[in-house]
């Protein structure tokens, strides 16, 4: 297939798949896989440790594809300000911002000639980042894996207002595992989508296996939210440590006795080491329609496809729906008279 969407001109890819942030497994091979694939990959800033070894992995990733990638900054635990002047200096390609208020980061990569990509989880934080100098948005819905937004909107209710309210790009997230929830995206609106949680389980990231085969092995149902009770909501795989992280939520622990538990270390060690009883590992609610763990390349190639074949099938219902209201037309209503045929007004809605 051959994508023309203002997302593919503006980042300089083939397809418009950008690869989520993904802390502490988005570095060099997962990004440069994504990119040789024709999407857009990344590098998270924040997990590589320090400005000094975002540099060297930035110069590893250049050593495996020449094409275009980003560097995320997820604004929160550390300032971000040292990565992004790294990122700027090592001339990434295009920056994501996500986590937070992007003001000051966009204001300090302003005229550095890099394209800026914020994630939002509202119609508001939309069309700020917009008004900011973000070239394209994020929108990302409750169905995602990681930090979520508050107001529990999925894609479908939020991705069509979002459109509506920037006049810039808009990228789909949350729960987008195949092409039948890419076209779903573009039916929206969307000109892009951005995935985590099916990237995982490529062979590319350096997740380790026991959180591929959970991955795998999960149903839609078997994620869960926790931090809501902090207001930092996020999406995580069900299991016992996320059950220890709820049960003190509903006892009411407040954030410096949850802290211990919610540690970057805890989903650090979980995610490459595998200690799933002691860690959490980040989730959408798209586990359900991941039953593999091919290459990036190769499933990159499978959603055209399913995208292709979801196409058509809509093609098809709507020709069936345009002559079931032709043969309508032309039978007139119960007296002869023509028959009105129209969508819902406002006051329908």
């Amino acid at each position: 297939m051959v994508w023309r969407t203002r997302v593919t001109s503006l980042l300089g890819i083939e397809r418009p798949i950008v690869q989520g942030g993904l802390a502490h497994l988005a570095f060099a091979e997962l990004a440069a896989a994504v990119s040789e694939a024709g999407g857009l990959g990344q590098i998270t800033a924040v997990t590589t440790g320090s400005p000094a070894a975002l540099r060297a992995e930035i110069r590893r990733l250049r050593r495996r594809t020449g094409r275009p990638f980003a560097v995320n900054l997820a604004i929160g635990h550390v300032p971000i300000e040292p990565y992004l002047d790294a990122a700027l200096e090592e001339g990434a390609p295009a920056i994501t911002i996500t986590g937070g208020n992007p003001e000051a980061a966009l204001r300090r990569s302003e005229g550095a000639g890099v394209r800026r990509l914020v994630l939002v989880a509202g119609v508001r934080a939309a069309r700020k980042a917009a008004d900011l100098g973000a070239e394209a948005v994020i929108a990302v819905g409750h169905e995602g894996g990681g930090h979520i937004g508050r107001d529990d909107l999925g894609v479908m209710a939020l991705l069509p207002r979002v459109v509506e309210a920037v006049d810039i790009p808009v990228l789909a997230s949350g729960g987008i595992v195949d092409g039948m929830g890419m076209l779903a995206a573009f039916a929206l609106g969307a000109e892009g989508v951005e995935m985590g949680t099916r990237l995982v389980a490529t062979a590319e990231c350096r997740a380790h296996p026991r959180y591929k085969a959970a991955l795998v092995a999960a149903r839609e149902t078997d994620t869960v939210v926790i931090e809501r009770s902090v207001g930092r909501p996020g999406r995580v795989l069900d299991g016992p440590y996320a059950r220890r992280i709820l049960a003190l939520e509903a006892e009411g622990a407040d954030l410096r006795a949850l802290l211990p538990l919610l540690e970057g270390e805890r989903n650090r060690r979980a995610a490459l080491a595998g200690d799933m009883d002691e860690g959490y590992v980040w989730a959408g609610q798209g586990v359900g329609g991941i039953r593999d763990i091919p290459t990036v390349a190769e499933l990159f190639e499978r959603m055209e496809g399913e995208f292709a074949c979801a196409l058509a099938r809509v093609s098809s219902l709507a020709s069936g729906l345009q002559g079931e209201a032709f043969h309508v037309a032309q039978r007139g209503g119960e007296e002869g008279e023509e028959p009105e045929l129209k969508g819902g007004g406002e006051e329908e809605r």
